[in-house]
């Protein structure tokens, strides 16, 4: 009898075996799921850039909602362009004072201040503090429009809201985007001489004579037109974002920052892009 309950013990603490699943296929499947999403992201711009491009050479061509954008997302942005650029010629004054005069370089001041914000900082600049607000203001506005069955209403009426809506936008993006950089140029130009000037006096007409020294105007005409593509990049995003918003006031603010963000890392990646071509094709 004891012997029995033995038996009966030993088969009864025997030690429980913990299956474990390899965690290597749940990776796979995420990695699956987001290479999956964004392929259908991808197809879904290419079919909105598709449609876009369709109407825009269909009558009418909208031209007064063409005026009114340009003046929306050119005119507004430009106190905060002016403000950018200002913020970078004062930043590159200072700044780059300091290095030149460690290595005895101060004579070349006004060219590295020139010759750093027309050619990379303030296309670039411009570009994120555009896609910071335009993109966002796109993205929420269509939007909105989308959630509350607006474009729906505007499409009933005979309209089409790839021209009305997106067409102009993109439009207005890519014609307002060399301006808004000319006045970021113009405003880090003025400020970096003013903040020279502040420390060692140097007239206007010498520092712009130094800064454009060994330089012609094709140098400059490259980089600014460059962001005609940030334009393209941030329109098209906007847009896309916006009038494929889902699920209510919280779908718009999805649409709102997936605006910002995709149209900056794209602005980005564009730059870098766009840099290695000009140098190979303006030497």
């Amino acid at each position: 009898m004891v012997t029995h309950n033995i038996r009966i013990h030993r088969h009864s603490i025997r030690p429980a075996v913990v299956q474990t699943t390899p965690p290597l296929p749940s990776a796979l499947r995420s990695v699956g799921n987001l290479l999956n999403s964004f392929l259908e992201w991808f197809g879904e711009l290419g079919l909105f850039v598709w449609q876009v491009m369709r109407a825009a050479v269909r009558r009418p061509f909208e031209g007064r909602e063409l005026l009114r954008q340009l003046d929306e997302l050119g005119s507004k942005s430009m106190p905060l362009i002016a403000l950018a650029g200002a913020a970078i010629g004062a930043v590159l004054a200072l700044e780059t004072r300091s290095s030149l005069v460690r290595f005895g370089a101060k004579s070349m001041l006004p060219a590295a201040i020139v010759f750093s914000i027309i050619h990379e900082t303030g296309p670039v600049v411009t570009g994120l503090v555009v896609s910071g607000r335009v993109g966002a203001g796109i993205g929420a506005e269509l939007g909105s429009m989308k959630v509350t069955e607006q474009i729906d209403a505007i499409e009933a009426s005979g309209v089409n809201p790839y021209k009305f809506l997106a067409f102009t936008r993109i439009v207005a993006c890519i014609l307002v985007l060399p301006l808004l950089t000319v006045a970021a140029d113009f405003c880090g130009v003025m400020v970096g001489w003013i903040s020279s000037t502040l420390v060692e006096p140097i007239s206007f007409l010498k520092f712009i004579n130094q800064g454009l020294a060994g330089t012609s105007f094709s140098d400059f005409l490259a980089p600014t037109f460059r962001t005609a593509v940030f334009g393209l990049i941030i329109g098209t995003i906007g847009c896309f974002q916006g009038m494929r918003t889902q699920g209510g006031t919280e779908g718009v603010g999805r649409s709102a920052t997936s605006s910002v963000v995709l149209s900056s890392l794209l602005v980005i990646l564009a730059d870098v892009i766009l840099v290695k071509l000009i140098l190979v094709f303006f030497p």
